[in-house]
């Protein structure tokens, strides 16, 4: 892998070369710039010599311009994984990673990371987001933004701000009090702005404080004037629904288009001078900027090329980051890592051990060229000297999933897949795509050739081949009219709705579907076509009419959760080892929609529990994006925590299960035990109320209400022991340096590990409100068996500061502080004081 230097912002000439660009522009040049182009790119403008800008989702990989299996990408660990990891060099090279996917892809501007903050565990986006902890969320954002733009791509920092829960995400309005909004909510983008040096931000849907957030004035006062933000902010998609407030506003750029709010009627607005055009003027000067940034612009610099990496490097990449966020929360005995020298059978049970969630649903997804399930890699890593065994246990899904590819046939018997047709409403077929998987979206067009206005519906050809006998029930998911017709014969005409008051991105991520079965013989084939009228999407809302996506589903013929049950017990009970993979499923976890709870779905932890009674030596494996809770955690050996993992989870997994890794993860956010005091994510007439204040997370420690996490924030074990030994930081500091506090820790277990080390900061008896503890600083360090070794944590002078809200600025509350020192937030074996003083 090649390495290639960073550049750096545009220079005072490059500045001077912007302004005389912007001058060539018309006012109606200008406001043409200022909406997308389509879905996913802005507008080129030749007589400045600026080429087509490309943007992509998103957080856990580059998509590109296709949400489809035609463009594959590297699926990277979820964003808690990532922060779960806490190694800000590993997630600066895996940005690196992403920018050259990005620039693989045609893409200059990546639509990532997302730093809002994990409110509450019933956030729907919670996976897409890093931690709880601003400071943590911060660092590991400016090392993914680091990554990202030293390969000359931009990131995009999102979503600014408040966007913390899905319900009611247009409308709602997050009343925040001003402390929590700056020393929590606003943090991590102040950093990411001010240390990572992002080039993009995007507003987001809600609205906080009374002001909906692509007209609020925090853009302007806060990016601009407080932070001095010199790069674009675009609007999430379609979240711009007024011309002059959003234009005043510190908004650049409106997503996608062509059409949106601004274009003819902001020219008019700036005609009868209701919006200055010098507003107008630095809203281009900044997206010319970051074509600047990113090589879009003729006759200067091209961006640097990013990393190069191939396909061995790319899964070596993505297999080393996967294993470094596994939180080890539970190792009863030191069940692992396991010695595959003595093991003869292991049972891989579970709904997810076959077929694993690698990543969440909504902006976050992406189509992996492959993924290596825990059964899969497991039994790669085994080897045939040991007996792997399989079985579900149970189905948690109440819905019926994409049709599998194995499944499928194409018409003319060419191999698997199907084939796609467009046609208009008198029956003239205008194009065909032939495609290896049953999901299908379209943004705005329908592909090269297919004229897209007159698209009146879309058909999906395909021979359905069963792979054993039995019952298979088989259909379509979507909004608007569906027909289905197997074997010749329309076996239903459906049209399918949201339940009223849905989101309409909730409907798009799991919509509603219709069902036939069918019975057919082991390897007995039967042609099947799914008709989806386009023209019924139609709703009024913009998304909707700007958007085809459907699915053909397919559901083989499986046993009862019963039968399932008790052959994973009889599987347990013969096996040395029973592992058990469970978690959420795209119906309780993804974009557009929070979680009602947070026990797993179906009968998950029923199946645990019998295992765990059938073998002692049961490890579970919790593959899903956000904390849920385990109520058989005690009664199991081991626990593992794995998050949405990305494509190499399998190969990852047998890697930490069998010490060729340690588990190197710990706990970006508390994992509670219940569901009792946790924050609500339902607005009352319209308005989020954030009335923890402060107290979000571990920070409520010592609160009314408050509960004790089942593992601690920061919690994680590895395959050694530490003994801390000593801190050492100054007698006083400044109030505003920073400083450094030495931390001297000894191996005191048998084999080589990795310890984070964290150091918490508090005010006893202080005047001002704060929460009992707050992370301050971390450091990752290795060290071999019986060896030392010295983390040395930078505490930021921000650390010891709080927001004063009659001053409207930071203060420091004068005295001595305490630190602690510990491998979580709840044990912290060191402590010393620290006078903060004026200098």
């Amino acid at each position: 892998m090649t390495r290639q230097p960073t550049t750096d912002a545009p220079s005072a000439t490059d500045e001077a070369d912007l302004a005389r660009r912007l001058g060539a522009l018309t006012l109606e040049q200008k406001v043409r710039l200022l909406t997308g182009a389509d879905f996913w790119s802005l507008h080129p403008e030749p007589a400045v010599g600026l080429r087509r800008l490309v943007v992509s989702d998103g957080p856990a990989g580059v998509r590109g311009e296709l949400w489809d299996e035609r463009s594959p990408s590297a699926n990277v660990p979820s964003p808690t994984a990532l922060a779960a990891t806490w190694d800000e060099p590993l997630v600066e090279q895996l940005g690196e990673l992403l920018a050259h996917e990005a620039r693989g892809k045609g893409v200059d501007v990546l639509l990532a990371p997302t730093v809002n903050l994990h409110r509450t565990p019933y956030g729907g986006r919670h996976f897409e987001c890093f931690s709880e902890d601003p400071l943590l969320t911060a660092r590991i954002g400016v090392a993914y933004v680091r990554g990202v733009q030293g390969g000359g791509v931009a990131a995009t920092v999102k979503h600014f701000v408040g966007n913390d829960s899905e319900t009611q995400r247009m409308t709602l309005d997050a009343r925040i009090g001003e402390r929590a909004l700056r020393e929590l909510y606003l943090a991590p983008f102040e950093r990411i702005v001010g240390e990572g040096g992002v080039w993009a931000v995007m507003a987001a849907y809600n609205g906080v404080n009374g002001h909906t957030m692509t007209e609020s004035p925090l853009l302007r006062e806060v990016l601009h004037e407080g932070w001095g933000f010199d790069g674009l902010v675009m609007s999430d998609w379609f979240a711009v629904r007024t011309t002059e407030p959003s234009a005043r506003a510190a908004l650049d750029l409106v997503m996608p288009g062509p059409i949106g709010p601004w274009g003819d009627a902001l020219v008019a607005a700036v005609r009868k001078g209701k919006v200055d055009e010098a507003v107008v003027d630095d809203k281009v000067l900044r997206l010319l900027r970051l074509a600047a940034r990113v090589g879009a612009l003729d006759d200067l610099p091209e961006a640097v090329r990013p990393a190069h990496y191939d396909a061995v490097s790319v899964a070596a990449r993505l297999r080393e980051t996967a294993a470094a966020g596994f939180v080890l929360a539970r190792n009863e005995d030191a069940v692992l890592p396991l010695d595959r020298a003595v093991l003869k059978r292991v049972a891989v049970l579970g709904p997810n051990a076959a077929v694993a969630r690698t990543l969440g649903g909504g902006s976050a997804t992406v189509f992996p060229p492959y993924t290596v399930s825990p059964l899969d890699g497991i039994r790669a890593a085994l080897g045939e000297d040991v007996e792997v065994t399989h079985g579900i246990g149970v189905t948690p899904q109440n819905r019926t999933p994409v049709a599998a590819l194995s499944y499928l046939r194409h018409p003319d018997g060419s191999g698997e897949g199907v084939e796609v047709r467009f046609l208009s409403a008198d029956g003239t077929l205008l194009g065909s795509e032939r495609r290896a998987g049953g999901a299908y979206t379209w943004m705005g067009s329908y592909g090269p050739g297919v004229p897209t206005g007159q698209v009146a519906r879309v058909e999906v050809h395909t021979v359905v081949r069963a792979a054993s006998a039995g019952q298979y029930a088989i259909g379509g998911s979507g909004i608007g009219r569906f027909r289905l017709a197997v074997a010749g014969a329309e076996v239903f005409d459906v049209r399918l709705q949201l339940p009223p008051g849905a989101d309409l991105v909730e409907g798009l991520m799991t919509p509603p579907q219709h069902l036939h079965t069918v019975d057919l013989a082991a390897n007995e084939e039967t042609e099947v076509v799914l008709t989806h009228d386009v023209d019924s999407v139609s709703s009024g809302d913009s998304i909707g009419d700007a958007v085809t996506m459907f699915q053909l589903n397919l559901q083989p013929p499986h046993g009862s959760d019963d039968e399932e049950i008790e052959r994973a017990v009889a599987l347990a009970r013969a096996a040395e080892v029973a592992l058990v993979v469970v978690g959420t499923t795209e119906e309780v976890e993804s974009e557009g929609f929070d979680r009602t709870g947070l026990t797993l779905p179906g009968r998950q932890d029923e199946l645990v529990r019998r295992v765990a009674e059938a073998n002692p030596r049961t490890v579970v494996v919790v593959n899903s994006g956000a904390p849920v809770l385990l109520p058989w955690a005690d009664d199991v050996a081991a626990v593992l925590l794995a998050w949405f993992p990305g494509q190499e989870f399998g190969n990852a997994l047998a890697d930490v299960l069998l010490g060729m890794r340690e588990p190197g993860g710990r706990l970006p956010t508390a994992w509670p035990a219940s569901e009792r005091g946790l924050p609500s994510t339902e607005p009352i007439d319209g308005v989020l109320a954030y009335d923890e204040g402060l107290f979000i997370g571990y920070r409520g420690d010592g609160r009314a209400g408050w509960q004790q996490p089942r593992y601690a924030f920061g919690h994680g074990l590895g395959y050694t022991a530490w003994e801390y030994v000593s801190i050492d930081v100054p007698d006083t500091v400044p109030t505003e340096f920073d400083f450094t506090a030495e931390i001297r820790i000894r191996n005191s277990g048998a084999r080589h590990g990795k310890e984070v080390v964290q150091v918490y900061a508090s005010r006893p008896g202080g005047a001002v409100e704060r929460p009992v503890r707050w992370l301050a600083g971390f450091a990752v360090v290795e060290a071999g068996a019986g060896e030392e070794a010295v983390a040395t944590v930078t505490v930021d002078a921000r650390a010891f500061q709080h927001w004063d809200t009659e001053a409207g600025a930071w203060a420091v509350e004068l005295g001595t502080f305490t630190l602690e020192a510990g491998p979580s937030s709840t044990n912290l074996p060191l402590t010393t004081d620290i006078a903060v003083n004026r200098s």
